[in-house]
């Protein structure tokens, strides 16, 4: 791609967009009064904490394959002097960081998911039955304010 044909790109990108924001809608969810639209249960819960151990186990099995032979190639490179070794390293370490960040949202995800699950564990038909408005939620806000 030639240089012109990208800022041509941007420019056309640019004026496509506009400073207006625009909010989509679920079909039929005019006007945010009643019933809402986000509820809960017991399985959505072990889902959720079941796909973040998952995740958790599987980046702390294969997260690191690529660290001995990067680190080797980082030091061969630095010893050849090229800069390269340095900024390989520098990204190995940046990944590294990365991934125990990740791995530790995981963790925290699932044993979260856990402890949810067993403090409602006899509370089914209350999160089942659980659901969110906007109206509901602004209410709640308005009557904050009055007091």
């Amino acid at each position: 791609m030639a240089w012109d044909e990208w800022e041509q790109l941007k420019a056309d990108a640019s004026a496509r967009s506009s400073s207006r924001m625009q909010l989509n809608e679920a079909p039929g969810a005019k006007g945010g009064g009643g019933q809402g639209d986000l509820t809960v249960n017991q399985q959505d819960l072990a889902a959720v904490g079941d796909s973040a151990f998952k995740l958790f186990e599987d980046l702390g099995r294969y997260g690191r394959d690529a660290w001995s032979s990067s680190q080797t190639a980082a030091k061969d490179l630095t010893t050849q002097e090229f800069e390269l070794g340095g900024a390989l390293h520098t990204v190995q370490e940046r990944w590294e960081k990365s991934l125990t960040t990740l791995l530790d949202a995981c963790a925290h995800i699932s044993n979260h998911m856990d402890f949810t699950k067993k403090a409602h564990a006899g509370d089914e038909y209350h999160i089942a039955s659980t659901t969110s408005s906007i109206s509901a939620l602004l209410k709640g806000f308005d009557e904050g304010v009055k007091r």
